[in-house]
């Protein structure tokens, strides 16, 4: 059975209207028809959640549903956005300014200089290395 053809039967056995179901795991009642007439599929902890409402477990959920199956494994695989790269840069410059302020008494702009001039240049070393290893990835 798909997914979405059991959603709408644990949903159905239950006697709740989608608008009922959506308040209960905190989603909107046009994600609940989305997902029950298979236009898209919940994120893995909202499936989580259905399972505990529902009493049944994740595999009796998902085990037949491919689709949605393979959007999860895509989901888990998902890597970090820029955003997340520039937010570890800014939290690996606070880290080195206070340990600097700890060990020198103060700001010690030359360490910090230097510091961050070596995190950019393993930043850039990363990327570069990271995209040699996609069209490696590509080419095979």
């Amino acid at each position: 059975m798909l997914f979405r053809d059991k959603l709408k039967k644990e949903r159905e056995e239950r006697g709740w209207s989608q608008d009922r179901l959506a308040e209960k795991i905190y989603v909107s009642r046009q994600s609940i028809s989305k997902w029950e007439t298979g236009k898209n599929y919940p994120s893995i902890e909202l499936i989580i959640e259905l399972s505990d409402l529902f009493d049944i477990t994740i595999d009796e959920l998902l085990r037949s549903d491919e689709d949605l199956t393979e959007k999860i494994i895509q989901d888990s695989k998902q890597q970090l956005g820029w955003q997340s790269y520039i937010l570890i840069g800014l939290g690996v410059l606070i880290g080195i300014v206070l340990v600097s302020l700890i060990t020198h008494q103060g700001i010690n702009w030359i360490s910090i200089g230097r510091a961050t001039g070596l995190a950019a240049l393993l930043f850039i070393f990363y990327f570069l290395f990271r995209q040699g290893a996609k069209r490696v990835k590509q080419n095979k």
